[in-house]
């Protein structure tokens, strides 16, 4: 395309909203001259540019956390464009995988849940610390006390699930998840590092159907994990 359609504002500028191409996620909105556009086009990574420092900066130039262009498209004005990246760390400088984490308005009716949002929703709770509120309170006594609790649920998840009780099991999973969640932005560990580790786990072989190797970083795992329908766990070998 040709960058003499797009509408640049009076100060040169235009809208980049930055989405992560694997989880179709906002991750941040930040603003481009044509010098940076064209930067980002020829690298093949972001840059934008510092209204405040007045200044072109490429995203991960000091922290790392390089966001790599999957592609960069217009709106039907031609002034915002939308930018799908493949990340390599969060893309808030407060660590948080998006800069969009604080709640305004939400829907009682419409709103759907998902692991993302209450992930999004906990690390608003790290950042602004609301009196009243038991996350906070997880929060400001550190990891030592949240992972007190991780352990506390994961006996209830084992209790539960020996006595084959099949809602108790449920509703002590859903305490585990959300203290592991917790865990999880303390450390500043995102669920898509999670996915990747998960993914990174390609059965290659396996012996007398019970057995299944793993490919984790492009290297074979020689730990062994059992694998079946409905089962899978860590096996040292």
């Amino acid at each position: 395309m040709d960058l003499d359609k797009l509408k640049f504002d009076e100060r040169g500028l235009i809208p980049a909203i930055v989405v992560d191409a694997e989880n179709k996620k906002v991750l941040t909105l930040a603003y481009m001259n044509r010098e940076s556009l064209e930067i980002s086009m020829r690298e093949g990574r972001t840059c934008f540019w510092s209204r405040s420092r007045q200044e072109l900066w490429r995203k991960g130039e000091t922290s790392g956390n390089v966001q790599r262009i999957v592609s960069i498209t217009a709106d039907c004005d031609l002034d915002a464009l939308v930018v799908k990246v493949e990340k390599a760390g969060p893309a808030c400088h407060t660590g948080a995988e998006s800069c969009f984490f604080n709640p305004v308005y939400e829907s009682d009716e419409l709103s759907e849940f998902s692991l993302d949002g209450l992930y999004a929703l906990l690390q608003g709770r790290k950042e602004q610390l609301p009196e009243g509120s038991y996350t906070t309170y997880l929060f400001q006594k550190g990891l030592d006390k949240i992972l007190k609790k991780v352990g506390e649920e994961s006996t209830e998840v084992i209790i539960a699930g020996h006595a084959r009780d099949k809602r108790e099991t449920v509703y002590e999973i859903a305490d585990l998840a959300y203290h592991v969640m917790v865990l999880m932005v303390e450390l500043g560990i995102s669920p898509e590092e999670v996915q990747r580790e998960l993914a990174s786990r390609h059965v290659i072989e396996k012996a007398g159907g019970r057995f299944a190797g793993f490919y984790r970083d492009g290297k074979y795992d020689k730990r062994q994990y059992w694998f079946d329908a409905q089962d899978w766990r860590t096996r040292k070998g």
